[in-house]
């Protein structure tokens, strides 16, 4: 009897012994306190990362590369959702809604040194606007619309998708080379030609396109989405700030602050805030006074894999008010606008 009962025993300590989850360790910024903490949270709920990860820390500094494999194709798709309201002086309200997705990926070609040579896939591309009840629709998957007005935006859209560019990158994420546009921009015309039968027009509607899509606006475009952590690096907890023009003339700048909220279970979490702090512009003639003020406020999340140094995910919800007034002294008349945004990058649900 004594010898089952100890059988019995060594059976329930390993059953006890055979159920107890193994932990693993991450760091965090603790929402209530805004301090530093590392939590265990169950083994098979971490992601595998590997011994030498892209996003990695050296003595509490965690700095960001990037560590792609040949052959493997990495999605960047931006999507982005504003509903707007504007309110006359009368107080009567008009809304709005309009969505953009541009789908791209990159696949690696080869790795040379330091340096990744990367096809840039410009797969789709749609856009949608709703008002009045009415929605239209320019989707390069879809056929062509039915209206005029839209037949030219669509052979745009359809003729920049389908492309590929070359793309020479560094493994700390610095854009040294995209080429390719050439090809692109003869694609453009030809497709243009048949519903714009005068050359200047059509030569006009290329040189529009050249001015919007280039090398510098895509280098700078992807140095800004693929890249975040300083080059210098970050603690957990750390705040950096960047600022941006957000007119021509530079006269506004919107300014975005970042905070490195956590590093592990393979992702590298970052927060961001910021905006453009209110402005107001008056103008006077005469005994008339016309003002502008402008505010933006955004909030949001990034997010890298930690192992690749790649861009999982973004969601960042940007507000944007404006309020026009026109004052005689007497009276004031205004119109407001308030525009509510979704900015996302490879977005698993909208």
């Amino acid at each position: 009897m004594k010898n089952i009962a100890a059988l019995a025993l060594i059976s329930t300590i390993a059953i006890v012994s055979c159920n107890k989850k193994e932990t693993a360790k991450i760091t965090k910024v603790d929402p209530k306190t805004g301090k530093t903490i590392t939590v265990e949270v169950p083994a098979d709920s971490v992601a595998k990362v590997e011994e030498n990860p892209a996003i990695k820390d050296s003595a509490g500094v965690y700095t960001q590369t990037f560590k792609l494999e040949k052959g493997k194709t990495y999605p960047l798709t931006t999507y982005q959702r504003d509903t707007k309201t504007m309110t006359d002086p009368q107080g009567k309200t008009l809304n709005g809604t309009s969505e953009s997705t541009d789908e791209m990926s990159f696949t690696v070609n080869d790795i040379k040194g330091n340096v990744y040579d990367i096809t840039l896939n410009l797969i789709a591309k749609r856009s949608s606007q709703t008002a009045q009840g009415k929605t239209i629709i320019v989707d390069t998957k879809l056929p062509i619309p039915k209206e005029d007005d839209l037949k030219m935006i669509w052979n745009i859209n359809r003729a920049l998708t389908g492309n590929k560019l070359n793309m020479k990158m560094d493994t700390k994420g610095n854009v040294i080379s995209i080429t390719g546009f050439d090809a692109v921009y003869s694609k453009v015309a030809n497709s243009v030609g048949s519903l714009i039968k005068d050359k200047n027009q059509k030569e006009s509607v290329v040189a529009s396109l050249k001015e919007s899509f280039n090398e510098k606006v895509l280098r700078d475009q992807f140095n800004k989405n693929l890249t975040i952590i300083p080059k210098k690096g970050a603690k957990i907890g750390e705040k950096w700030t960047n600022s941006e023009n957000a007119d021509a003339q530079g006269n506004i700048k919107v300014t975005s602050h970042y905070i490195l909220k956590s590093v592990g279970n393979g992702v590298a979490e970052i927060s961001v805030t910021g905006g453009i702090p209110k402005k107001v512009n008056k103008q006077n003639q005469g005994e008339v006074t016309h003002s502008l003020s402008t505010e933006l406020t955004q909030n949001g999340t990034i997010t890298f894999d930690q192992n690749t140094g790649w861009i999982k995910n973004q969601n960042i919800s940007v507000k944007t008010t404006q309020i026009e007034s026109i004052s005689n002294g007497k009276e004031t008349q205004s119109m407001t606008s308030v525009s509510n945004s979704s900015v996302m990058v490879n977005p698993s649900a909208k």
